[in-house]
């Protein structure tokens, strides 16, 4: 009979233990989905997974204005990367003079377009770009021209840029930079699954 008492008092011990949750579920926080990201930390996110990378590139539109530039080698650099900005060298040829920039806002992204003579001096015609305007995907998000660009622009003779809307893409295999205003289409490709010597 006593056997019995404790062999039932040890079962209904267990039960009771059994039904209540580890101690490591009840602690605040330990259960609790992450935060998700928005589709403009996505992007950033992917952009800084290529720091450090350089991949080869081909114009893939037909405007005959690109004409000079899809012969040459063009290569993209990811370097300087964080979550706030990631800087991107873009080379055509031996011209090195061209750097994508895109940083965090509290918005979504900006992208502007740092341009640089050989000596590190800043070209005339730079820093021009534009804001997300809407909430984009993590693949893809699109720049119209801002108001410094549109001012840019019109003084420096270049009027029909004011229309600009620039893109960025980014998946797993492709990155692409796109610029497109009326009659004006741009757009270069690189292959992420074969990265290049810097």
């Amino acid at each position: 009979m006593k056997h019995a008492a404790l062999l039932l008092l040890f079962t209904l011990l267990f039960a009771a233990a059994g039904c209540s949750p580890p101690a490591a579920t009840t602690m605040a926080g330990t259960d609790a989905p992450a935060a998700e990201l928005s589709p403009a930390d996505e992007f950033m996110k992917q952009l800084g997974a290529l720091c450090g990378q350089a991949f080869a590139g081909k114009v893939v539109s037909t405007d005959a204005a690109d004409a000079d530039m899809a012969g040459e080698r063009l290569v993209m650099r990811v370097t300087e990367c964080s979550a706030e900005e990631v800087r991107i060298p873009f080379a055509v040829g031996a011209d090195r003079s061209r750097t994508w920039v895109v940083s965090r806002i509290p918005a979504g992204l900006r992208l502007k377009h740092d341009h640089r003579h050989a000596d590190g001096t800043e070209d005339e015609l730079s820093q021009y770009g534009g804001d997300t305007v809407n909430a984009g995907s993590q693949a893809r998000q699109e720049f119209p021209a801002d108001a410094f660009s549109k001012v840019l622009f019109e003084t420096k003779g270049n009027p029909a840029s004011v229309t600009n809307v620039w893109a960025m893409e980014v998946t797993p295999t492709l990155f692409a930079y796109e610029l497109r205003r009326p009659e004006r289409f741009f757009r270069v490709e690189f292959d992420l699954t074969k990265p290049v010597a810097q």
